[in-house]
């Protein structure tokens, strides 16, 4: 008897039997995908009927169960019962190969094997791709069933992907030909499936198709997903422009030997040291891995739930350094922020641009919305072996955005909560996390102050283990006292701690009010035995909005100098209060940062906690401001409030350091503008909108655009509360420069009229001229050159009567550069010879090399291609100094389009090859279309 899913829901034994109804077909699926496991009566309920079942759905299931049972019974193929009843579930009882989704997921992971030939890869492929019969469980609705059959789906593409590739090696490029185009039509945005098709009609000898195919591809990629092709789709089509020898006429391995081009990333926190117990969780881990994906063929997920400070993340990161060898293609590791006071949980638009950044994507690549980065975190997870940890997670929607849905790829989930939305939809497998047993406290303790000490006063070990709730956070906090007083006895940490029990009422958010007040007096027990000096600085991390704090930001925040701060920070994290995760970073456990609050709120005198606010507000703001200007020294400066006494501003002394500054802060830095903006209190000494302007230039050139924009939008609620004009106006501007960004055109053109307005209230004329250029290229994004012109023109106006002379040649330049896109070359060249004037006088290189550029384009377009030669080499020689290498390789086609003409094919050669080298060597994506423009004129293009 054989279950079949991979397709219309069946049980066959010498032919079809009739199961019933749609709902009974559903609940034989929910069964047969775990065949052999038991599955709980409400994991059943809610992927039969979603996640709020009808009243009478538990009635239905027993008698859908008791006919399916009957009907098993009959068939006389499954042994009776069939189905089990087994710990508040059901389990169906039949080897897994007899379901066809199993045998499926079987046959790929042996093709997989290490030391498979390919054609036995073939062989296997073949049979395991015969199984699927349509659309997988075809008739049957509901959430469960649809995202179960989009995962399948895209299992099966993974294994069409290794079948295709397997039989291109061995030379049956026609069958691939004939079945995988069907499959590209339906799923054109799957890039190692277009891969697969590009290179078979390329070694089949039909280039001009796969070059075909690859156009298509960049296009929908641009149009759907605002990206540009992968690496392995890349380096295809540069093979194939380049004319490389096709397997039959060289020896280079096949596609499944050639090595990956993404990195192998190892984001895994440090483990946790004198790790201990816990072992029975740990093995359960492994069991999952090594029985669901020991050779992958799933991406699996398992969720680690359990109550705060119980060390689901210790687990977590504890295991994934175990298996780490296992994923060859490396870790991931994001904290979800589930349940941190201070701040919102990580939502996808935060983070997938991160991780897309740690993959290899460049800012350039950067899709715009959260789906299409999903889709691409997705496509660029195909095929490899990772595991993803999701931590502190608050619900199962959160981390949707994030699972990989890739065969050999292992998802963990750690919450508070139980998440049973991915164990009923997702299949994941679920493991509660309780408090340590009493004889792994005591390990515990052992392993941290030494078993003697341990053994010698069991009573008082006792009492310590019942007074921290067995729980490993207050454990390891209580461990860290002991060691640091060695002659200190446990009957007087007991004692201590039982004095301890009253305390504030804050953490009542955490547990049950036994457990608050244990974990609450475990911390205020170790916070009692701190030196003033810490216990303050203790209480004013309460005040931070975390994630994470550097050494002198908190120096500022305590308005102490740097050296003492570092000097505190060590002994909170002696005492176990506080972790340095990485070099001079350190980080709060959720709940010692909800007792620092309820510290900072009940024991710091008012004054003193909105003095060390504005502290922290005025380090992060000059200490932005500083990077800023580093990163853009051209910028037209704003004059900031006094630095507060006690700031130990961050200075950047270079462009590095002013980036790996941003890119370590960026997170706190989105924190602090998203709790200045959001607050009651926004005094005008908090300006938020400076905060954020200094974000700006970072936030930009790193493809951040969606947390550009939620920045401005903070700053501009700030600023409304406060009545800044000023901050209202500079919000604004940002928020029409990032909606311009983000393809939100008419948002961008509301804002930027908006800031048009103020700026003309506030009668600040630099920025009405800054905006209108702004505008300019709005109406440019949309083709609109004549409105384009216009503001162009307006800006110019404005920055000549003003005398803002660079202002001014930016306008000159702007309004050239459009009147060549509407075909009057001629005045190109008058106003761009005025810019290049200015440029020149002032000294400011990179707007010389724009206006070269546009001359160039002028005499090109007029027929003067000597003159129009002569004008982008010294538009290249600028750019090249500049370091601008894309604007170089940007110009050099030009410059190759214009040597053509002139009959230099040599010159024209060597250009091209230049241009194309760069973009090679950079990986930027042809926006502009360089490489088009190159092929075009029969140039070396490159790929």
């Amino acid at each position: 008897m054989t279950f079949r899913l991979l397709g219309p829901v069946e049980l066959w034994a010498q032919g079809p039997i009739d199961i019933g109804p749609p709902q009974r077909r559903n609940v034989m699926a929910a069964l047969a995908v775990d065949a052999g496991r038991a599955v709980p009566i409400e994991t059943l309920m809610r992927r039969v009927w979603g996640a709020d079942p009808p009243d009478g759905a538990r009635q239905a299931l027993y008698a859908h169960v008791a006919r399916l049972r009957r009907g098993l019974a009959a068939a006389g193929a499954v042994r009776t019962p069939g189905l089990l009843r087994c710990n508040g579930g059901y389990v169906l009882d039949t080897n897994p190969e007899a379901v066809d989704l199993h045998r499926f997921h079987r046959l790929v992971a042996d093709a997989r094997r290490a030391g498979r030939s390919d054609a036995e890869q073939v062989t296997i492929l073949r049979e395991a791709l015969d199984l699927w019969r349509g659309e997988p469980l075809t008739g049957l609705s509901g959430e469960w069933a649809t995202r179960m059959r989009d995962t399948w789906q895209r299992q099966r593409l993974d294994a069409v992907t290794a079948w295709a590739n397997a039989e291109t090696a061995v030379g049956n490029h026609a069958v691939v030909i004939d079945r995988v185009p069907e499959l590209v039509d339906q799923h054109p945005l799957v890039e190692p499936l277009v891969a697969v098709l590009i290179r078979a009609l390329y070694e089949a000898g039909r280039g001009s198709e796969a070059l075909e195919r690859f156009a298509e591809t960049r296009k929908r990629l641009a149009d759907e997903l605002g990206a540009d092709p992968g690496t392995e789709l890349r380096q295809l089509h540069q093979t194939i422009l380049q004319g490389a020898p096709r397997p039959a006429e060289a020896t280079d391995p096949p596609p499944s030997a050639r090595p990956r081009s993404a990195p192998i990333l190892a984001h895994l926190p440090l483990d946790v040291p004198a790790f201990t117990g816990r072992q029975e969780e740990l093995a359960q881990l492994d069991k999952i891995l090594a029985g669901d994906i020991g050779s992958p063929t799933v991406a699996v997920i398992s969720t680690l739930s359990g109550t705060a400070g119980v060390g689901k993340t210790a687990v977590a990161v504890h295991w994934g350094h175990r298996v780490a060898d296992w994923f060859e293609d490396g870790q991931i590791y994001v904290n979800l922020h589930g349940f941190e006071p201070s701040r919102a949980p990580v939502t996808p638009a935060e983070a997938l641009p991160r991780l897309l950044e740690a993959l290899g994507v460049l800012p350039q690549h950067m899709p715009v919305s959260p789906e299409a980065q999903a889709g691409l975190y997705r496509s660029m997870l195909a095929g490899r072996r990772m595991l993803v940890i999701l931590d502190n997670a608050r619900d199962a929607e959160q981390v949707r955005a994030f699972l990989p849905g890739s065969p050999g790829c292992f998802t963990l989930v750690t919450s508070r909560n139980r998440l049973s939305g991915l164990i009923a939809l997702e299949g994941a497998r679920s493991l509660v996390l309780d408090v340590l047993p009493a004889a792994e406290c005591r390990r515990l303790l052992a392993r941290r102050i030494g078993a003697e000490r341990v053994m010698s006063e069991p009573l008082a070990v006792d009492e310590i283990v019942s007074r921290c709730a067995r729980l490993p956070l207050a454990l390891v906090i209580v461990a860290a006292r002991a060691a640091v007083e060695p002659g200190l006895g446990l009957a007087r940490l007991a004692a201590e701690l039982r004095d301890a029990q009253d305390s504030p009422a804050g953490l009542d958010s955490f547990g049950n009010e036994d457990t608050r007040a244990d974990i609450r007096a475990v911390f205020s027990w170790s916070y009692g035995t701190l030196s003033p000096q810490a216990a303050r600085m203790f209480r004013l991390l309460g005040v931070h909005p975390g994630p994470d704090i550097s050494v002198p930001a908190a120096a500022s925040l305590a308005g102490i100098p740097v050296r003492d701060a570092g000097r505190l920070l060590t002994a909170l994290a002696d005492s176990c209060l506080l972790t340095e995760h990485s070099r001079g970073r350190y980080v709060l456990h959720d709940l010692l940062r909800m007792y620092a609050a309820e510290l900072a709120e009940t024991v710091n005198a008012a004054g003193e906690t909105r003095a060390a606010e504005d502290r922290l507000f005025g380090h992060y703001l000059h200490s932005a401001h500083c990077a800023d200007r580093m990163l853009d020294p051209h910028r037209d400066p704003i004059t900031l409030p006094p630095v507060v006494p006690g700031v130990s501003p961050e200075h950047a002394a270079d462009h590095g350091e002013a980036l790996a500054w941003f890119t370590a802060e960026h997170p706190v830095l989105l924190a602090v503008v998203h709790r200045s903006g959001t607050a009651t209190r926004n005094a005008p000494d908090a300006p938020t909108w400076q905060l954020t302007r200094a974000l700006t230039t970072f936030l930009q050139r790193r493809g951040h655009w969606s947390d550009w924009a939620t920045a401005q939008e903070a700053a501009l609620d700030s600023a409304l509360r406060s009545a800044s004009a000023a901050g209202q106006a500079d919000a604004h501007s940002g928020l029409g420069r990032a909606c311009t960004r983000l393809t939100r055109l008419d948002d961008a053109l509301t804002h930027l009229t908006r800031a048009l307005d103020l700026h003309k209230a506030l009668g600040d004329r630099t920025e009405l001229a800054h905006t209108h250029l702004d505008l300019a290229r709005l109406h440019a994004r949309r083709d609109a050159y004549p409105e384009a012109l216009a503001c162009a023109r307006e800006a110019l106006d404005q920055y000549t009567s003003l005398g803002h002379r660079s202002g001014q040649a930016r306008a000159l330049n702007s309004v050239g550069w459009y009147h060549a896109q509407l075909g009057d070359h001629r005045q190109c060249l008058a106003f761009c010879g005025q810019a290049l004037e200015l440029f020149t006088e002032l000294g400011v290189r990179d707007g010389q090399a724009d206006t070269w550029d546009s001359l160039g384009y002028a005499h090109q377009h007029l027929g003067d291609h000597r003159r129009a030669a002569a004008c982008y080499d010294n538009a290249v020689a600028l750019f090249h100094g500049l370091g601008d290498r894309y604007f170089e390789a940007d110009v050099l086609a030009h410059l190759s389009e214009s040597h053509r003409a002139t009959g230099d094919a040599p010159a024209a050669q060597r250009a091209a090859r230049r241009a194309t080298d760069i973009l090679d060597e950079l990986g930027v994506p042809d926006s502009d279309g360089v490489r088009a423009r190159l092929r075009q004129l029969g140039l070396p293009a490159g790929s």
